[in-house]
């Protein structure tokens, strides 16, 4: 409705812009679209701030949101991104600024694209499908690489002769399948599960170039990253080059930065590995060198000792020492013999001294009746009687006679 005003009856601005704020506010929500000039995300603020400019008339406008609005699309949108918003204009009064307040983001083009495949990309991470756990190591030398590609791609070229460089003996089981288009992905599902069922296959390699983000949209479905993640065999994905990353390189046990990288990262280098082994040879030989130098060292240590040199010594010290030995025990036994024998010599002195013979040839004589008993006593004899004297030189008899 028109106000009624003239110069006479004006309205204050403070009117105007409550009117207008106002009829900005029956406007209701409204869809918009433009590009993104500037983008304000403090640190702790639950508002993100956006300019948000219409490059074709040179316009721009304030958008403010909910930081959880934001997050939605802040890994595929930014700086320069082309988005569009669903908001409601604001009149803010005190300053007299219009400004919108958005309740969804969507990216434009790529942009919508990204945005859909990092919702997919959290929803799988939450399954656990990328995580650390899940990848198995690579073998150190598969005899016979699976390699899932394009017919005659520059893809393939790259990982079979890179590889042969590396270790010419490689086997590789190729399957070539279409890498982009609506029938790539059940073709590169089916030649995968084909491959992981293959009893010699060693190790898978996905590899394709480079190409934009529809291009490489097909490594990133859904059923593919679910049909590796069910793999028992190592898969390395090599796919496009090194800013490229479809959703396959996180499931994936290996990620390879392109066909190349994975043709260095699937099989050893020849010449690396024989270096490696002459290196390790040569330790092995200087550590062999060490230890045989430091024990003939110790052995020429132990051979300088003289009970190693001059052994005899040792048997000599022995000898003299027994000698020594025997010569006291000699000693000791002729010393204990001359005390024996001055003992004994002693003793039969006294036995002499005091036995009845010595006393007999100091002129002293024994009378001894017919029967041999001792005349001790004149009574016991008989004039006449017979005795047999006793003296040192011998007996003789003699005859008892009368006292005179």
């Amino acid at each position: 409705m028109a106000l009624s005003t003239s110069a006479e009856a004006p309205i204050p601005v403070g009117e105007v812009s409550r009117l207008i704020g106002g009829w900005i506010d029956r406007l209701g929500a409204v869809w918009v679209e433009g590009q993104i000039t500037q983008l304000s995300r403090r640190p702790g603020a639950g508002v993100v701030f956006l300019t948000l400019r219409d490059p074709s008339h040179d316009i721009s406008l304030t958008v403010t949101c909910f930081r959880a609005v934001f997050d939605q699309v802040a890994d595929v949108v930014g700086e320069g991104a082309r988005v569009v918003l669903h908001a409601k204009p604001e009149w803010y009064g005190p300053r007299g600024t219009l400004s919108l307040r958005a309740v969804e983001i969507r990216p434009v083009g790529v942009g919508e694209l990204l945005a859909r495949l990092e919702r997919l990309k959290r929803q799988l991470a939450g399954e656990g499908l990328f995580a650390a756990d899940r990848k198995r190591p690579l073998p150190f030398l598969p005899q016979l690489v699976g390699l899932v590609t394009g017919r005659a791609s520059a893809a393939e070229r790259d990982v079979r002769e890179n590889a042969r460089l590396r270790w010419p003996a490689v086997r590789f089981e190729v399957r070539n399948v279409p890498v982009q288009g609506a029938s790539a992905v059940p073709q590169v599902i089916a030649a995968v599960r084909e491959l992981d069922a293959h009893p010699e296959v060693d190790v898978i390699v996905v590899a394709r170039g480079g190409g934009s983000v529809e291009d490489l949209l097909p490594f990133s479905d859904e059923r593919l990253v679910r049909a590796v993640a069910q793999c028992t065999t190592p898969v390395v994905s090599a796919i496009g080059h090194e800013p490229d990353s479809p959703l396959l390189d996180l499931v994936a046990d290996l990620r390879a930065s392109t066909p190349t990288d994975a043709a260095k990262r699937v099989v050893p280098d020849v010449r690396e590995e024989l270096a490696r082994v002459r290196l390790v040879s040569d330790r092995a030989l200087r550590v062999m060198r060490g230890l045989l130098d430091r024990e003939e060292r110790g052995l020429a240590a132990a051979l300088s000792r003289p009970a190693m040199a001059r052994p005899e010594l040792m048997i000599d010290g022995r000898a003299a020492e027994v000698a020594d030995r025997l010569d006291r025990a000699r000693r000791s036994l002729r010393h204990a013999l001359d005390r024996a024998d001055a003992d004994l010599s002693h003793t039969l002195a006294r036995v002499v001294a005091l036995s009845p013979a010595a006393t007999l040839r100091r002129g002293y004589a024994v009378l001894e009746r017919a029967d041999g008993s001792a005349v001790r006593d004149p009574a016991e004899v008989a004039e006449g009687e017979r005795l047999r004297a006793r003296v040192a030189a011998g007996d003789f008899t003699v005859r008892v006679s009368p006292a005179q």
